[in-house]
């Protein structure tokens, strides 16, 4: 089974990142991908987050998921729709992965677990209170599906290993993670957390990510990538948009639980 990764450069114009999404999902499926995962805020990223709010969609209508969809059911593929603004009671909005399955069926979703309320600790004045404009999720996502149980989370969740312990024990076999990381996080923490999260739960992880310079200076990192359950990358886009693409040898992951069984292991402390 192939997945893919695809990398983008969102902004505030919906209409045009669904046409760049449309493009490079066409891209992934002609090198064979049978499940695409696209980028956190795909559909739109703004100067703050405040702006997502105005470009947020009520639960099961809106552009951003009426095109995941059709893409899905065009393509018979199985797509991650990186994350859509969904409306909620009371001001604020969830920042929702979705799961298409090839019929253009939403058979699962992930509203984002940990929100990001960080000073980045450099010399960029970077700061995010993701938090004033977003719910955070209660509940963990973990999917069956023919090409095994994909589990979903978000960039700033790759840092809580608890969540991927349980998504491990869930079943998960192929870890979808959208992200938009920061340049200079990504530096230094990207591909080794990417790693530790398929290390640890013999999981492969497909990556998708932001990349470039968005509305208002704001710089994401790029570097999407997908990791074997050994801790290999097996490819990588380290800038422009674009797609990477592997094969997810479920076969050889079974052996490798087999021989190296630490998931049998795990004991609760």
């Amino acid at each position: 089974m192939r997945a893919g990764a695809i990398q983008m450069t969102s902004g505030r114009d919906v209409e045009r990142n669904l046409d760049a999404a449309a493009t490079l999902i066409a891209a992934a499926v002609r090198e064979r991908a049978e499940l695409v995962v696209l980028p956190e805020n795909f559909s739109f990223l703004g100067a703050e987050d405040a702006e997502r709010l105005a470009a947020a969609e009520r639960p099961g209508r809106g552009p951003a998921q009426d095109f995941l969809a059709a893409q899905s059911r065009l393509h018979a593929i199985w797509l991650v729709g990186g994350t859509i603004p969904i409306k909620n009671p009371g001001g604020r909005a969830s920042s929702r992965s979705l799961l298409f399955d090839p019929q253009g069926t939403c058979v699962a979703a992930y509203d984002k677990i940990h929100l990001f309320d960080v000073n980045v600790p450099d010399d960029s004045g970077e700061k995010y209170r993701e938090s004033a404009t977003t719910v955070p999720g209660t509940a963990i996502a973990a999917a069956a599906t023919p090409l095994g149980r994909i589990g979903m989370a978000v960039c700033y969740d790759l840092r809580f290993p608890a969540l991927f312990h349980r998504l491990s024990v869930a079943g998960m076999d192929i870890l979808t993670l959208p992200a938009a990381f920061t340049v200079p996080t990504g530096r230094v923490h990207w591909q080794p957390l990417l790693q530790a999260r398929a290390i640890e739960s013999l999981t492969y992880v497909v990556a998708s990510a932001q990349w470039g310079e968005h509305a208002g200076g704001r710089k994401t990192y790029g570097h999407s990538m997908i990791v074997s359950p050994w801790g290999e990358i097996l490819a990588e886009l380290p800038s422009g948009t674009g797609v990477v693409s592997a094969d997810l040898d479920m076969i050889r992951q079974g052996e490798i639980r087999a021989k190296f069984p630490v998931l049998e292991h795990r004991r609760e402390l």
